[in-house]
């Protein structure tokens, strides 16, 4: 399911359009939905980068990529985006086939992330927005 098909669609704050695909960004989190086809590198990243940073400056925030389109990740650029990414609190892939969700484990191995892979971008959005909830009651 893309996000616009969602329940949450009316909850977005802000859309942005880069090269690699579409970002929509929520409160505490953004939704990402690539490009097909797309190889996704620390360098072609940089305006998705700039607008996260824009964003949420050095607050912490969660990511979700809603893999609704094929696309891949330059897998040895994991420690860039590891380190750019510091106040990442929640990564959450949805993936819409088994190969997607072998492609999520071989990436486990590389990205520092709190992350996790769901079949329903429901489910994802839940598990993300739980870790800010958390966080809120301990104030």
């Amino acid at each position: 399911m893309l996000l616009i098909e969602s329940k949450h669609y009316d909850k977005l704050i802000h859309q942005e359009t880069v090269a690699i695909g579409d970002l929509y960004f929520f409160k505490n989190y953004l939704v990402a939905e690539f490009n097909e086809g797309i190889n996704i590198t620390y360098e072609n990243f940089d305006d998705a980068k700039t607008a996260i940073q824009k964003y949420y400056g050095n607050t912490s925030f969660g990511f979700i990529a809603n893999r609704k389109k094929s696309y891949s990740i330059l897998i040895t650029d994991a420690p860039f985006f590891n380190e750019t990414f510091k106040n990442l609190k929640a990564y959450a892939t949805v993936t819409y086939s088994n190969f997607a969700s072998k492609v999520f484990e071989m990436e486990n191995h590389f990205f520092k992330f709190n992350r996790q892979n769901f079949n329903e971008l429901d489910d994802a959005i839940q598990w993300v927005e739980s870790h800010f909830k958390d966080a809120s009651a301990l104030v």
